[in-house]
């Protein structure tokens, strides 16, 4: 492990109709990261559009993009080239005809493809039919080598599964990507709105400590109406976070402004902590077989 300090860039943004205008707005904030230092940035999940699992609609799998020839890959690779930075890229990935990915690709500073996550968790819930487009990951938690020591990248409903994260820790990530489209429902919001992203802030901070590791959880701003019901919609929260491994909040931004956030990442935490929190030292490894069954059944 690097002991070397190193900047996080997350860029939280609204997400409009026009892929070339999000995909451009994005090249911007990320020139603008690296301008104040960022080596890795990170983007909000499905940023190329409106969050379009708000529906069920076939014709919508036109939005995916091979990882192969992808707009959004091209796009982000140039702009990676250019700052001399890594990017981490979510995108909807079409693997082939009727299978298709809510992925996660990390571009490095000369534009090549480094690695690819593809979204293990994939939830169903009102405004969030995310079932019906992505078929789950099957590449497991992986961590990407970079110069400034490893990473890892999950996707927003990966983020309530503690498994997920303790993998990612295992397979030696420092800091750890949650790039996210979360928001409250505009008729949820002022009974649960407060304890729902207390929640969000709370279990993935809750991943940090456990682990020993930073992370870092990017959201998009803005209201999307819902397509198919006038009194829906989604209003996302941004709340774009890093987290230390103590769980300390390091950097934080508002509910609902374009923000480029950066935290200093320092590796050599990892080591201090762990000393004196050696959570990985105390795991009863010989004692979890019980976690590869759905549920334990008297």
């Amino acid at each position: 492990m690097t002991s070397r300090p190193f900047t996080l860039g997350l860029v939280q943004m609204r997400c409009v109709a026009d892929r070339t205008e999000n995909l451009d707005r994005a090249a911007h904030f990320i020139r603008e990261a690296a301008q104040q230092g960022a080596q890795v940035i990170c983007l909000p999940e499905l940023f190329q559009s409106p969050y379009f699992c708000q529906r069920e609609d076939t014709a919508l799998f036109d939005r995916a993009e091979p990882l192969d020839d992808s707009p959004s890959l091209h796009a982000m690779q140039a702009v990676a080239r250019a700052t001399k930075t890594y990017v981490i890229t979510p995108f909807f990935e079409r693997r082939a005809a009727g299978l298709y990915h809510n992925s996660v690709a990390l571009v490095d500073d000369h534009g090549e493809l480094r690695g690819l996550y593809r979204k293990m968790h994939i939830p169903d819930d009102p405004a969030y039919y995310e079932k019906f487009y992505f078929t789950p990951g099957d590449l497991g938690f992986v961590a990407f080598d970079t110069p400034y020591g490893r990473i890892a990248s999950l996707i927003c409903w990966d983020q309530w599964f503690p498994e997920g994260a303790r993998l990612a820790a295992l397979r030696g990530a420092t800091v750890l990507f949650y790039p996210t489209a979360i928001g409250w429902h505009p008729y949820e919001k002022e009974t649960h709105g407060a304890a729902q992203r207390d929640a969000w802030r709370t279990v993935q901070r809750g991943h940090a400590i456990a682990n020993g590791l930073y992370v870092a959880a990017v959201n998009r701003i803005g209201f999307e109406p819902s397509p198919i019901d006038d009194q829906g919609g989604l209003e996302f929260w941004g709340s774009s976070f890093v987290a230390d491994p103590q769980g300390i909040l390091i950097a934080e931004a508002p509910t609902d402004t374009e923000t480029v956030l950066l935290a200093e990442v320092t590796p050599a935490r990892l080591e201090d902590v762990r000393r004196n929190w050696p959570f990985l030292r105390d795991r009863r490894i010989d004692a979890y077989d019980g976690l590869t069954r759905r549920f334990l059944d008297t």
